[in-house]
């Protein structure tokens, strides 16, 4: 897919003064969190006492809700361990992988992440704008609260909504349409920013406009061949 020309995408003063809140995702937008998926993931396997796995592996599976990529990991795994895989195999192993993933992640939460140069700053434009921010992700909430209040992030949400909020997660437009009822704000007048396509795809179809960063993980694709209203290098462009 082509990347969109310059001229065909609306600046970012004129798209900020036309919303009223602004919805922001956490994995990869906020935070780099990919070695504490790497680090919790990899001590549940030993625990199972199945194959590691390489964080690249794992960037290509983040994005769907933790329940996703715990199992596409197992298929991963248990495909390298030579195991003849069906459903059932990942489905056995999976409520002992999940109880251990949840100990290990909620063990280490934050402790092998970052927070990406220039969130505060772009967090800190959008609040002097007036704009009310609410934080939506695919991570459980349990492992979402802690992870923003450790990166000193909790602050600037009025709301936060994990991926156990409601009946369906991104990139289903469920979440969006939900957030937005809560905030009582119109889709419309809603902007969301994200990293990949879950967030795009879930914004076009809740009819929000969406803002992309450059620097996420969207399952090891580039970005910029999503559709999206803009994107940027870092959040402090979002002036």
């Amino acid at each position: 897919m082509p990347e969109p020309s310059a001229a065909a995408l609306p600046s970012l003063p004129p798209l900020l003064s036309r919303v009223d809140a602004v919805i922001v995702d956490l994995d990869g937008t906020m935070v780099d969190t990919m070695g504490d998926f790497n680090e919790a993931i990899n001590r549940m396997l030993r625990e199972l006492a199945l194959p590691s796995i390489d964080g690249q592996h794992i960037e290509h599976m983040v994005g769907k809700g933790s329940e996703h990529l715990l199992r596409s990991v197992l298929k991963h795994v248990l495909t390298l361990d030579g195991r003849a895989l069906d459903a059932m195999d990942i489905e056995a192993i999976y409520p002992s992988a999940w109880a251990s993933y949840q100990r290990h992640y909620l063990a280490i939460n934050g402790q092998f992440s970052a927070v990406y140069a220039g969130v505060e700053e772009g967090l800190q434009v959008l609040q002097s704008r007036g704009l009310r921010l609410v934080c939506l992700t695919n991570k459980p909430t349990s492992f979402a609260l802690p992870l923003l209040k450790a990166k000193g992030l909790g602050g600037y949400f009025e709301m936060v909504f994990g991926g156990d909020a409601f009946e369906r997660k991104k990139p289903d437009p469920l979440p969006l349409i939900k957030t937005c009822e809560a905030l009582g704000t119109a889709r419309a007048r809603t902007l969301m920013v994200g990293d990949s396509s879950n967030d795009a795809q879930a914004a076009r179809a809740a009819g929000c406009p969406v803002v992309l960063v450059t620097y996420g993980y969207n399952h090891g694709q580039p970005v910029r061949g999503v559709d999206a209203d803009r994107f940027v290098d870092s959040l402090k462009q979002l002036r």
